[in-house]
């Protein structure tokens, strides 16, 4: 809107705006403030509003995990659906200071809002009917599923991506690539399909891969994987107090940083990654997440006075997923977000240990993060610990850039 407004008033009154607001740099620290200071400000009359709807947090059934329901009786009926806090925050911030022209800020808000409207469903289930799982885990992940696959028929299939874009709106995104990388070397410029066909991991700077011809629906199943795992990932990681918020600035930083040197043509030429046109928006709407989830862990933080729920936690995973598939980036998340990984995967081979091994478990309890409150660990401990290696994981994967 920031952006339109002043095109305006240099066309129509040829009024001087200084140039350093349209500059992504700067609307990426605009981005994060603003939905920083919302949030915090905001905050108290949510929780408040929240209490006297008694939107509680239930916990689990003492029959089913009797340690775990011991442990957490004290977060009883605190307030959950936070993340509707957060995800009004992160929009306000989009429609600021992003350029509502581009391609990226579709898919991004259409993210967050179906995502969030989904994850919203499902607490609201929970609150409604006290012993009430939500939503059946086939529908959600059906929902995520049809939603990664729409992103991809947009990125992989140009004739869907056209028909909903224009000459001025929404336009599929291009990239520029430096095959020799010498000085005043022209960029080979790559459509929308051609880039997306590529597959890069860390450390390498060449494209390990391409996912061309029949090869494109490893592509098209890399971007269902990514997007939905990476959603559900966060979601299981939102177990304790600020745990997931925490790992959430940390991933969407690394992000962040990778979308704004990706938005850079010389950074990208020096650094041996690719240019993508118009990046910048991601790293606007990462900052926005990270300030917005910076400001909820004013609240979130122990002893929490509210929860995220799988409001926050569907929708903000899926947000840092479609940007990894954005920016060809998908191993990188694995890197980053190793906490989530993991997370993830404990709850995985719990389930398949307790089906294939006549109901052996490997873990205590699962997700990940249970497993050491059972063994005792004060939950402060477990959250400090999992932001540590987060932010060590963050390092490394930052530091892919100038390894490769």
């Amino acid at each position: 809107m920031i952006l339109l407004l002043i095109e305006y008033l240099r066309a129509e009154f040829q009024i001087h705006i200084p140039a350093v607001f349209s500059y992504s740099s700067t609307r990426m620290i605009l981005a994060a403030l603003t939905a920083l200071l919302i949030t915090i400000f905001v905050g108290p009359f949510f929780i408040k509003k929240l209490y006297e709807l008694k939107i509680g947090q239930p916990i689990r059934n003492v029959d089913d995990c009797p340690v775990l329901a011991e442990l957490h009786k004290k977060k009883k009926n605190t307030p959950t659906m936070g993340g509707i806090l957060i995800l009004f925050s992160m929009i306000i911030s989009l429609f600021l200071w992003m350029d509502l022209t581009s391609s990226f800020t579709l898919i991004l808000l259409a993210t967050s809002i179906c995502l969030g409207l989904l994850g919203a469903r499902d607490d609201y289930l929970k609150l409604r009917h006290k012993n009430s799982k939500g939503l059946r885990p086939k529908f959600k992940l059906a929902v995520q599923f049809l939603f990664s696959a729409l992103v991809a028929l947009y990125l992989l299939w140009p004739a869907f991506g056209e028909a909903i874009s224009s000459k001025s709106f929404f336009k599929p995104p291009v990239a520029k690539e430096f095959v020799n990388k010498g000085k005043g070397e022209a960029p080979k410029t790559m459509t929308t399909k051609e880039y997306m066909e590529q597959f890069y991991v860390p450390f390498i700077k060449d494209p390990v891969a391409y996912f061309k011809g029949p090869l494109i629906i490893l592509s098209i199943l890399l971007i269902l994987f990514v997007i939905t795992g990476t959603s559900n990932a966060v979601n299981l990681s939102d177990g304790l107090d600020g745990l997931a918020g925490g790992l959430i600035v940390m991933v969407s930083g690394v992000f962040a940083l990778f979308a704004f040197l990706s938005n850079h043509i010389e950074m990208a030429r020096y650094l041996n990654i690719l240019y993508i046109e118009g990046s910048g928006e991601i790293a606007i709407y990462l900052f926005a997440l990270s300030g917005a989830t910076l400001g909820f862990l004013w609240y979130n933080g122990y002893p929490a006075q509210i929860f995220m729920g799988d409001t926050g936690s569907l929708a903000l995973g899926g947000v840092i997923g479609v940007s990894a598939v954005l920016l060809r980036r998908e191993i990188l998340l694995a890197l980053a977000g190793g906490i989530f990984v993991a997370e993830a995967l404990s709850v995985i081979l719990q389930v398949l240990s307790y089906r294939l091994r006549n109901k052996k478990r490997i873990f205590l309890c699962a997700p990940l993060h249970h497993h050491f409150e059972y063994k005792g660990w004060p939950e402060t401990k477990v959250v400090l610990r999992f932001w540590i290696i987060g932010l060590i994981l963050a390092t490394i994967a930052i530091a892919s850039l100038k390894f490769q």
